[in-house]
């Protein structure tokens, strides 16, 4: 199933590409990684206006924590009325990671199995071929030398895993929102290093395709931060004043009717 549903396909397009890219194995590959990413980018932005209202709502969750700091149970009730009230849903911004990492590790398979170097592996490649696309057979073994790299191999020079390490650092960086609380924020520092650090060690351990596809994809992540910067910020107003939550009144009169 999951050959069927994203490797085979990926690597039936990447074929697709690569014969009419001038056989640009790299060149594929980017193009690839760019309509995935593409792909995901309303999700994204989608993930990113939810974490944007809950920055909105920070005044009257400081508020909330205080009222009830000795209260977890009562807290944790009035945080989900207060997010039922807005429309957020607090697990929505999970839907495009569990989307991303499927689509990452199937371009990752896509691109080693495209790269096939070994009889055995060029054998099993022509099994991934659509019957309808049998004149790809004729495509391969890929052309897999691009400037020092051998995109079937590790980069032996490591440049790449370090460009990797950095763009996803300051990707990262750039599209997490302000934590809410100091649980959040020391989780939001933790992701800072350890996602960077677990791309970078991937990138140097594998094929320099993947890390070719989390550069692309990373650089991709920068430009539409740029793009779509009104997404990702709150204004000074709304942080100020929680535009998104009840009036101080309302909230009053909330807790009094509950309790």
């Amino acid at each position: 199933m999951w050959d069927t549903l994203i490797i085979r396909p990926l690597i039936n397009l990447l074929l697709l590409f690569y014969s009419f890219l001038g056989h640009e194995t790299m060149v594929a590959v980017a193009l690839i990684t760019l309509l995935l990413r593409l792909a995901i980018t309303p999700l994204m932005l989608n993930q990113q206006k939810m974490a944007r209202r809950q920055q909105e709502l920070k005044p009257k969750m400081d508020e909330l924590q205080r009222k009830y700091k000795d209260d977890r149970e009562k807290l944790a009730q009035e945080q989900m009325k207060l997010y039922q009230e807005s429309g957020i849903n607090p697990l929505g911004g999970c839907l495009p990671l569990l989307l991303q990492l499927p689509l990452m590790f199937g371009a990752y398979q896509a691109i080693i199995r495209s790269l096939a170097s070994t009889p055995l592996q060029l054998l099993e490649l022509s099994k991934d071929i659509y019957p309808w696309a049998a004149s790809f057979n004729t495509l391969i073994p890929l052309k897999s030398q691009f400037l020092w790299l051998d995109l079937a191999l590790p980069d032996s020079l490591f440049i790449l895993p370090i460009l990797v390490v950095l763009t996803s650092w300051y990707s990262q960086k750039l599209i997490t929102p302000p934590a809410t609380d100091p649980q959040a924020e020391a989780m939001n520092k933790q992701m800072l290093l350890m996602m960077p650090l677990m791309m970078g060690f991937f990138s140097a351990t594998y094929a320099s395709g993947l890390a070719v596809y989390f550069l692309i994809s990373n650089l991709v992540s920068i430009l539409q931060y740029f793009l779509f910067r009104r997404h990702y910020h709150v204004s000074p107003s709304k942080a100020e004043n929680g535009s998104l939550a009840a009036p101080k009144k309302d909230l009053a009169a909330r807790e009094k009717k509950a309790a």
